[in-house]
């Protein structure tokens, strides 16, 4: 047995390995709007005179290919997908599990969202179904099976999508979810002395006798009962995750040499589930995401922002990603060839534009398509042939397997809790994943409990839950000789979601040296500072050298055994901010303020030169550079004026087929891709 998983296991790498050495270029597709096979026709002819290799097809459309219940229709769609096949386009074809169709609707009522006020919601918009309700499931499942059968062996399918957007669409309050948590509850504590406990019920007289008492913590002050907001949250995760993982399972059943794909926008602020589950298990073979930096040239921040979306759904996966939607819109031209090089660095395999027509009904009629209204193609046609074209002449060297010396902390339930403090768990670690975007260097987030942690330095950013799986990993990290960085707000509730009673950091104080006893308001505080400043504003001073920065609360760090690295010093007197702790062979530092670069860059550059940790390719500040290879090079000039890149010796544009010899520029908002002789 354990030979025929080997086997299979090594089949399966050699698979998607043969599938990995290529750049994917495409648009997302919607035949199931006409059905009329003359434009499907001439549609493909010109995606085929764009170098398209890839389209993406299926999502939003159940009732297309299931117009009543149990009566599957594919002949259509069996036709495009020969044509597609007949073009050399290969198809991601989503298993549009939502929205449900209206039919199911109204067969089991109990589908139906109902907000947090009782109301019953008609689903006139997408994503307006229970997706933990046992029928939707049911049904879910049936159409999952049905559509991954008929088109496991296709020649055109180079992957079956998982879903869209699964952390999009509102969270249902019905009488039948209730019932649902009651029972995750049940399971989860056993008995009522363990729930009461965990949520602290002797709080306002709160208590419960019987587990039917349980109502849904629909918070009415910003602050209202965070135990039981936490495991709602957690269950609404779990109920998400489960759909997911039965679609993957029947998938893998019946396309066991299938990639699968999903458009993993978990991040929603409707639906924020834990997606790390599905990240780490190994059955989401090319994690993906909608790339959508907007539509500027000039400005850059949103390609930050997008780029950390990439790295948040892709974890610690070695797999390729794929941007299975991305930028058309009204993009100011050369922008979305700017932001598809991006990506690039960051492990993308993939620009699948969205969409391929400007639609002419719906909720998206007037976004803007590569092709216009009419059927005529528009300039952002022409701009992702271009990108076609100078893909296929460097997709060799992709996708870029990225070399990570830095783990950047993600927790769900932080996530949860955090939304009480003034900085939120996902600003301070997207705070430093741009560290390190500036710096050219590559990181991986990870979910601690899951990850190996083989990384040189962890940076734990306001990691506010502190369970003693999670606790015992960075203990030990630190103790076998890592370098873990915590920030402010981190372990400062358990795995209820209640303020430590014991010192903390909580569970990792003598890891730290430190003791935390309270936090300051700066407002408050800066009516005694000594240099007169207003508002967050403070003074930072690490190792003799000052900088201003700004936080709406600082951490009262008492060192017990740790060194003093920093500390405030505009107010009535100094005080301790940064400390480091040497425990086993590594060593532990706190920082007792929100992650921000005024704050980490002088830490940061000194650990990097410290433990010898890699830098990024030595380039002008605003210039994206990654080395690829041995002799391979990748930069993106970011800015609006040309950038020379140093160079010894002689080097090649295999992009722009000309030669180098030492220094070289790169034009305004351009890439290069030199291979050095």
């Amino acid at each position: 047995m354990q030979k025929f998983i080997l086997i299979i296991t090594i089949f399966l790498s050699v698979s998607f390995s043969a599938k990995a050495q290529q750049l994917y270029v495409g648009a997302n597709y919607h035949p199931h709007d006409d059905k009329n096979i003359e434009k499907i026709r001439k549609d493909i002819e010109l995606m085929k005179a764009a170098g398209f290799t890839s389209v993406r097809m299926g999502h939003l459309a159940w009732d297309s290919y299931e117009p009543s219940e149990g009566n599957f229709d594919f002949a259509w769609f069996d036709q495009v997908m020969d044509l597609m096949n007949d073009a050399g386009i290969k198809v991601i074809l989503d298993i549009a599990i939502r929205p449900a169709p209206i039919w199911l609707h109204h067969k089991f009522p109990s589908i139906d969202i109902v907000d947090s006020n009782g109301d019953v919601r008609y689903p006139n918009h997408r994503y307006m179904e229970d997706t933990g309700d046992p029928n939707y499931q049911k049904y879910a499942l049936l159409f999952t099976d049905a559509i991954t059968k008929r088109y496991a062996n296709h020649p055109a399918l180079l992957a079956f999508g998982i879903d869209n957007e699964s952390g999009d669409g509102p969270i249902s309050y019905s009488e039948t979810a209730r019932l649902r948590f009651i029972e995750w509850l049940k399971k989860k504590y056993s008995n009522l002395d363990n729930l009461n406990k965990a949520w602290a019920t002797q709080r306002w007289s709160r208590k419960l006798n019987q587990f039917e008492e349980v109502g849904f913590p629909v918070a009415t002050h910003q602050n209202d009962v965070p135990e039981r907001m936490l495991d709602f949250r957690r269950f609404v995760s779990d109920e998400v995750n489960g759909i997911l993982f039965k679609v993957l399972d029947v998938l893998i059943t019946n396309a066991p040499k299938a990639l699968t794909n999903t458009n993993a926008w978990y991040y929603s602020s409707l639906k924020y589930f834990d997606y790390s589950q599905i990240a780490y298990s190994g059955k989401m073979t090319r994690e993906g995401c909608g790339f959508y930096p907007g539509t500027t040239l000039t400005t850059n921040w949103g390609i930050m922002n997008a780029l950390f979306g990439i790295s948040r759904i892709q974890f610690e996966s070695t797999n390729p990603f794929w941007c299975s939607e991305f930028t058309t819109m009204t993009a100011v031209p050369n922008a979305i060839r700017k932001q598809a090089y991006s990506t690039l660095f960051y492990g993308n395999q993939m620009v699948c534009g969205w969409t391929w027509q400007s639609m002419t009904s719906g909720e998206e009629q007037y976004l803007e398509g590569m092709i216009d209204w009419d059927g005529i193609p528009n300039r952002k046609y022409d701009e992702y042939k271009q990108i076609a074209t100078e893909f296929k002449k460097i997709e060799k060297f992709f996708p870029y397997q990225l070399q990570a010396e830095i783990g950047l902390a993600f927790s769900f339930p932080s996530v949860i809790a955090s939304s009480y403090f003034p900085e939120q768990h996902d600003n301070q670690l997207q705070a430093c994943f741009d560290l390190f975007y500036w710096r050219n260097m590559d990181t991986r987030i990870v979910e601690i409990s899951r990850s190996s942690l083989n990384y040189k330095i962890l940076i734990v950013p306001g990691v506010a839950e502190m369970d003693e799986a999670t606790a015992t990993k960075i203990r030990d990290f630190v103790k076998n000789g890592g370098t873990v960085i915590m920030t402010s707000n981190s372990a400062i509730v358990d795995e209820s979601g209640q303020v430590f009673s014991t010192t903390r950091p909580g569970r990792l104080s003598d890891v730290f040296g430190i003791r935390i006893g309270s936090y300051e308001e700066t407002e408050m505080m800066n009516e005694v500072s000594r240099k007169s400043y207003k508002g967050k504003k403070l003074e930072f001073t690490y190792k003799g050298k000052s900088v201003d920065t700004e936080s709406a609360r600082f951490d009262l760090v008492e060192p017990k055994g740790a060194e003093i690295l920093g500390s405030i010093t505009s107010l009535d007197k100094d005080y301790p901010i940064m400390t480091s702790n040497k425990y086993g062979k590594g060593k532990a530092i706190y920082v007792g303020l929100p992650a921000n670069s005024d704050v980490l860059n002088p830490l940061v550059d000194d650990l990097i030169n410290e433990l010898g940790i890699k830098k990024g390719p030595e380039v002008p500040s605003g210039v994206m550079a990654r080395q690829i290879d041995k002799n391979h090079f990748l930069y993106l000039n970011i800015t609006g004026e040309p950038k020379e890149i140093p160079q010894k010796g002689n080097s090649r544009s295999i992009l722009f087929d000309k030669d180098y010899n030492g220094n070289f520029k790169i034009a305004p908002f351009e890439p290069e891709f030199i291979e050095i002789k």
